[in-house]
């Protein structure tokens, strides 16, 4: 319980922290100087100011020092990153796969909601990624350098055949996205990561426009689909593969 709490509370920090990569890195501002400050007034904020979700909560939803409204997305940010991590330690214990993959999920979140704002994933993103993804494969051995480059290519060769075919249909940014991701989870979850990632957008994609909240036209981002498939196989890609392995007979 104790370990439990302590990533949850870590989570919350980080969860914080993401927030303001969040709301910076597309700006093109540097995500450490200067310190966090409220974006209406340009206030410094105080550590009180700063202690995640309970400030939120306190504070009653605005900024102490001009009484702007703050976005529901900070406490949101924070409470998905602890209940991510919680799961990853659920499933993985006190171990490397837990730290590569709280990493990833870190990384995940911030690509899924700058694309979702932005409809871009930002080239630091996924390169920093990419970077340190093969340096935790080459450190902690969790998976070989071989299958980390296997995982960056392939999937990412996809997708890219796809994006061009579909001449537009699909962004780079979601190529390298893919690139990054495979680096951290090999091939085999990679591909899983994109074929969750397609059934799950194209039920949703089909959802907002029966209900006419987009257009047949209108541009859906694939970044977070992707992301939610590649938590997804972290979390249970060995039950999932078996399943989708059994469901066509093949095993």
């Amino acid at each position: 319980m104790f370990i439990a709490v302590t990533i949850f509370i870590f989570g919350l920090i980080i969860g914080s922290f993401l927030n303001v990569v969040i709301y910076r890195l597309p700006k093109g501002e540097s995500i450490v100087y200067p310190s966090s400050h409220c974006p209406n007034c340009q206030t410094s904020l105080k550590v009180l100011d700063l202690i995640p979700l309970l400030s939120f909560l306190f504070n009653q939803r605005k900024c102490r020092y001009c009484d702007e409204k703050i976005s529901y997305q900070y406490p949101l940010i924070e409470l998905l990153t602890s209940m991510i991590f919680l799961l990853l330690y659920w499933q993985y214990n006190l171990s490397i796969q837990l730290l590569t993959y709280s990493f990833l999920s870190a990384l995940l979140i911030v690509g899924s909601m700058i694309d979702l704002k932005y409809m871009i994933i930002p080239n630091q993103l996924n390169y920093f990624g990419i970077i340190v993804g093969l340096i935790l494969s080459f450190f902690f051995g969790h998976q070989s350098i071989y299958s980390a480059l296997l995982g960056l290519l392939i999937p990412a060769t996809i997708l890219l055949l796809i994006a061009i075919v579909s001449k537009g249909g699909m962004g780079i940014g979601d190529v390298k996205l893919i690139a990054m991701i495979g680096v951290f989870i090999g091939v085999k979850y990679a591909l899983g990561a994109i074929f969750l990632g397609a059934l799950i957008g194209s039920i949703i994609g089909v959802g907002l426009i029966v209900t006419k909240i987009k257009g047949r036209k209108d541009r859906i981002p694939f970044g977070p689909f992707i992301s939610l498939g590649a938590l997804l196989m972290m979390l249970w890609g060995e039950r999932i593969v078996r399943w989708y392995l059994e469901l066509f007979h093949l095993i």
